[in-house]
């Protein structure tokens, strides 16, 4: 018995570990278009729909977060993540406003939700890193298959690198927009 128990319970926390990839693979994918839709487009109204979709896919990946079992909520730097994800939601909203409002501010907001978006993306890695490694069987997971959420993960791991490359080059340079 004990052990049919511990084979359920091991199936379920690979199947909400590949749930956790893909919803960070698929906020990652928000944050790369609207961080690139803001830095190449000339066009406000654009980029205000690459905030909006950035937006949603924050409150989605926040939704996900609420339905983890226990042993996510268990981590010592799960409630830190949930509120770096809370801070981002605030963030994207406001600078979605400066857009709107064409504000001189609009710079200073998007900066705001670039440092937050990587700072949030990193730490959701490092949760995924400390719950593998921290729940015995788990640290013997075998990677994703490279499937749609495969390589999603993989897209989002080259980008956190590509990330900190930029960060320690220097800030990027920001284009103004009409």
């Amino acid at each position: 018995c004990g052990e049919t128990s511990r084979f359920w319970r091991d199936a379920w926390a690979d199947e909400e570990l590949r749930d956790w990839r893909a919803s960070l693979g698929a906020l990652a994918q928000c944050v790369e278009n609207a961080l690139q839709a803001r830095q190449q487009s000339r066009d406000a109204e654009d980029t205000i729909g690459h905030a909006d979709a950035l937006l949603r896919g924050v409150r989605q990946h926040q939704f996900f977060l609420t339905g983890l079992e226990s042993a996510w909520h268990a981590l010592y730097s799960f409630d830190a993540y949930q509120n770096a994800q809370e801070e981002l939601s605030v963030a994207v909203l406001d600078w979605r406003e400066a857009l709107e409002e064409r504000s001189p501010n609009e710079g200073e907001c998007f900066e705001r939700v670039e440092l937050l978006a990587w700072r949030s993306l990193g730490e959701g890695v490092l949760l995924v890193d400390i719950y593998e490694h921290g729940n015995g069987p788990l640290s013997e997971v075998p990677p994703a298959p490279l499937g749609r959420c495969g390589a999603a993960w993989l897209r989002l791991r080259a980008w956190w690198q590509r990330q900190r490359q930029r960060a320690m080059a220097g800030p990027p340079r920001l284009h103004g927009l009409r």
